[in-house]
């Protein structure tokens, strides 16, 4: 036998005896662990994920991916939940931005002149704005162009990483980045991204003032300063750039989203558009701007919301993130490590906590008397020590944003309403809006 047989044959033997013992110790581990589908050695569940509906089998075989956990999340979710609250998250302030934000948007609606377009980037610069001001200390003008491009590229990976391109990378990134593919283009636009943001940053340390911090990367840097010679501190420029990208993205795509379903929504269902008007003009009226402390007094409304955002289900497989330590659960033992994915979209569409959940119904949301009700199935912004640090936020923009286009325009579609098709055309990591024209007609 020649030595490059030799060579082969032995190539053979050792691969062959890595996918035994890979095989071997998968079936180790999985005595303990709960039941599931059988993985194959090294390519996992690959093979039984279906690339026209990630969601659906991630139902299936229970996979996902990871964040930030342990002490690194502790300190940075304190420190922002912190940082929220001093720049006003939950107060007046906050809420005066956002209603400045919303005549923004009222204005560039009036300028369609109720022509058909797609409302896409018009509502994403809005939302964005909300965090950019918060972020940068600072809105951006709609005509901005590296803003524009900047949301764009956000939105394509928002898409991307709901595609199966997107989801493969975070599940096999050590064969995928070597690749070539559209995935290849969601890393130029996060690189994109974060030199936009490492800018920022930039130009404020040259005009940093540590007695009147103006946002929240001026905290971020101030902090950093207080930390510098904390061995353990997680108060570094790469973490202020993630934190700060997390916060931006986050800020943006998900409450556009929700607001492009929800208006999807009220084109296909008129009557419900119609009682919102109807609860608007009772409470509101159309001389002063829609204020959160009328959203109690709206439980229609309130229901409204609450099921477009219940409905859209925008991230169904919530954000994955590891057992800090071994558990058990049910009987079986989750080791140290396992990536846990809790589904939301499970509780969201779950038949024994809303009456037909497939259904777009506000009724989900009221009583017998048209007051609202709670339901303890609904967490769009999950729940517990993980849910979303923009869950206040979020709430405030949605009624604002809402009720404020509502308050002066009636939402209709190029076509018949019976024809929308509310189905996601990417579900995934997000559930993607289809892609839609709306033509937005003054009251």
């Amino acid at each position: 036998m020649e030595l490059g047989e030799s060579l082969l044959l032995l190539l053979v033997v050792c691969i062959s005896a890595s996918v035994l013992i890979s095989a071997w110790s998968q079936m180790a581990q999985r005595q303990q662990l709960p039941p599931g589908p059988a993985p194959l050695p090294i390519l996992g569940n690959l093979l039984e994920l279906k690339a026209h509906d990630i969601l659906k089998s991630f139902k299936e075989v229970s996979r996902g991916i990871a964040f930030a956990n342990g002490e690194r999340w502790r300190q940075l979710r304190r420190f922002t939940l912190s940082t929220l609250r001093n720049f006003g998250m939950g107060s007046r302030s906050i809420e005066e931005r956002i209603q400045e934000e919303a005549c923004f948007l009222v204005e560039e609606f009036r300028k369609t002149n109720g022509s058909p377009f797609d409302p896409t980037f018009f509502l994403s610069r809005s939302v964005s704005n909300i965090i950019c001001s918060i972020v940068f200390g600072q809105r951006f003008d709609y005509k901005d162009k590296d803003f524009l491009t900047l949301l764009a590229k956000i939105n394509e990976n928002f898409v991307g990483m709901s595609a199966t391109g997107g989801q493969l990378y975070e599940m096999f990134s050590w064969i995928m980045k070597f690749l070539p593919g559209p995935h290849q283009q969601l890393f130029r636009n996060l690189n994109d991204i974060c030199d936009f943001v490492a800018e920022r940053i930039k130009v404020n340390e040259a005009s940093l003032d540590h007695d009147h911090p103006r946002d929240f990367i001026d905290c971020f840097l101030i902090q950093m300063e207080k930390e510098s010679k904390n061995p353990s501190s997680e108060f570094h420029l790469k973490t202020m750039i993630m934190t700060v990208l997390n916060l931006f993205i986050a800020g943006t795509e998900t409450v556009s989203s929700t607001l492009r379903f929800g208006f999807l929504i009220l084109m296909k269902y008129p009557e419900v558009q119609a009682k919102v008007f109807q609860e608007i003009d009772d409470m509101i009226g159309r001389s002063r701007a829609p204020a959160v402390a009328d959203r109690a007094q709206m439980p229609y409304t309130d229901a409204v919301i609450h099921e477009i955002q219940r409905f859209s289900d925008v991230i169904p497989m919530n954000l994955p993130h590891a057992l800090t330590k071994a558990t058990k659960f049910r009987g079986y033992t989750l080791p140290k490590g396992t990536e846990v994915f809790p589904l939301l979209t499970s509780v969201l569409r779950d038949p024994d906590s809303f009456s037909d959940p497939e259904k777009f119904n506000p009724g989900h949301f009221l009583d017998k008397e048209g007051s609202f009700k709670k339901n303890d199935a609904f967490m769009p912004f999950s729940a517990g020590k993980r849910i979303c640090a923009g869950a206040g936020l979020a709430r405030m923009e949605l009624f604002i944003f809402l009720t404020s286009l509502l308050q002066n325009f009636t939402l209709t579609s190029p076509v018949d309403p019976k024809d929308l098709d509310l189905t996601p055309p990417v579900s995934g990591f997000a559930n993607i809006p289809p892609t839609y024209q709306l033509c937005a007609l003054p009251r």
